[in-house]
């Protein structure tokens, strides 16, 4: 059921994470999350995640009603003029709706391996930082059927606003485990038989097009501007890389994680 509140005045506690939307890592403490925009707010909505509150321009009000019709818990909407929200928010809203959302429970190495059925696809990031990268990863990582997300400890996260934002909401859809270490959780999944495939620049490693990746995998993807670590690496099973034309040595991670996870579909006769 939605309850709707025109926004009278700031000093609502329900209204505090909006006015601190620039201290992402407080809204982590709190297992909290901004959804921002229509797809990423509706896919929230039709999501099994929690909802806490709707930040909202009141045209947008009908359409939140469809969206919200399987949810059976009270969920409270904030209105105001876009002009409004923009000023409790503290930058540009460009279709004026956004949503708190809760971030899920922690999931672990064995939930990963029992939620999801072989052959697994699973993503593994080491040591990326920008969170629109990690999105635009995320989005592609779904589209092409990967079943769960490892995030390394040198990692963003992906439940910070852009991150969710540049996934288009797909981070919803994932298991996200975030180890202790990511190099000993590769071990551990080397062990429950994962092939753990970096994607990396390197003189002595195979081409895409050389690489078995109908079983069980993890393909491991690293910063772009120094690729995957050192102590990753070193327990990876293999190194992998995209052929390229002369002169460009690297792709977007985005890019290179629909490259590589199309050729993993492919070779399972999905595509």
């Amino acid at each position: 059921m939605l309850h709707v509140h025109p926004i009278t005045s700031l000093d609502h506690p329900a209204l505090q994470p909006y006015l601190t939307m620039r201290r992402q890592e407080a809204h982590r403490e709190q297992g909290i999350f901004v959804a921002e925009g229509e797809k990423v707010v509706r896919r929230l909505l039709q999501s099994d995640l929690g909802v806490v509150s709707l930040l909202v321009h009141e045209p947008w009000l009908e359409k939140l009603e469809p969206w919200l019709a399987p949810r059976t818990e009270e969920i409270h909407a904030f209105v105001a003029p876009k002009a409004e929200l923009e000023k409790l928010v503290g930058y540009p809203m460009y279709q004026g709706l956004l949503a708190i959302g809760r971030i899920p429970a922690a999931a672990t190495f064995s939930d990963a391996l029992q939620r999801n059925p072989s052959p697994r696809l699973f993503v593994a990031v080491d040591g990326l930082g920008n969170a629109e990268n990690l999105g635009s990863l995320v989005r592609n990582a779904a589209a092409f059927g990967a079943q769960a997300l490892f995030v390394g400890e040198t990692c963003s996260s992906p439940w910070l606003r852009r991150a969710v934002r540049a996934s288009m909401g797909t981070i919803y859809d994932l298991t996200v485990v975030e180890p202790v270490s990511l190099a000993t959780t590769l071990q551990n999944l080397r062990l429950a038989g994962v092939r753990c495939v970096a994607a990396h620049l390197r003189a002595n490693q195979r081409t895409l097009s050389q690489t078995d990746l109908r079983g069980d995998c993890c393909v491991v993807f690293g910063n772009e501007g120094h690729g995957v670590s050192p102590a990753v690496l070193a327990v990876c099973d293999e190194a992998v890389l995209v052929p390229m034309a002369n002169g460009v040595d690297s792709l977007n991670v985005g890019s290179a994680a629909a490259v590589f996870l199309y050729e993993a579909v492919r070779q399972r006769g999905l595509v």
